[in-house]
């Protein structure tokens, strides 16, 4: 004879990708969980703010590339006029350096709207990066199961810094169960 455990054939431990307030729990010990299921939810306020800084971040660079577009037709209209200037006067109206210089503003000038894009582009991928992390805020059930252990009460602190937090354990199904036991090796044979 021995004895053991009793344990489920799949256990699942949910955790938080992020620290914070838990704002609310939703299920007990030996609830009934489905796939997607919410089980718990972060303070979301930090979140929502950093949301809007990224919208706003966002904006700003969409600002400034129309503002970089405006300076290349500034400039390239700029040059467009010394060089008539310069064809008109042939080449005695304009001196080499005024003509060498609004070509390269206006080639700084493209690089600026590039610049720009490239911002809008880093704003865009930080605001989904927040917006991730306001769905990772509701934690949700991965599997149809149990909850066999809650970690976690409403107004709990959940720090995620370096591993992320057991809160809760769930069983997929315990109409298949298997026993955990150690033999002696002389039982064996």
């Amino acid at each position: 004879t021995v004895t053991g455990n009793l344990e489920p054939t799949n256990e699942v431990s949910v955790g938080s990708e992020l620290s914070g307030i838990a704002q609310e729990v939703f299920v007990d010990t030996n609830d009934q969980v489905t796939l997607g299921k919410s089980l718990a939810r972060l303070d979301t306020s930090k979140l929502e703010a950093q949301i809007q800084s990224s919208r706003a971040s966002l904006n700003s660079a969409k600002a400034k590339v129309t503002q970089a577009k405006a300076t290349v037709k500034e400039s390239q209209a700029s040059l467009v006029r010394l060089q008539k200037l310069d064809e008109l006067s042939s080449g005695k109206g304009v001196s080499q350096l005024d003509l060498e210089s609004a070509v390269t503003t206006a080639d700084r000038a493209e690089a600026d709207v590039l610049s720009a894009e490239a911002s809008v582009e880093e704003s865009e991928a930080q605001l989904r990066i927040n917006e991730r992390d306001l769905e990772k805020a509701v934690i949700k059930s991965p599997i149809d199961g149990i909850v066999l252990t809650r970690e976690i009460e409403p107004g709990q602190t959940v720090a995620a810094s370096f591993t992320a937090p057991e809160l809760f354990v769930i069983a997929e199904n315990l109409e298949h169960m298997k026993l955990i036991v150690t033999v002696a090796e002389a039982d064996i044979g």
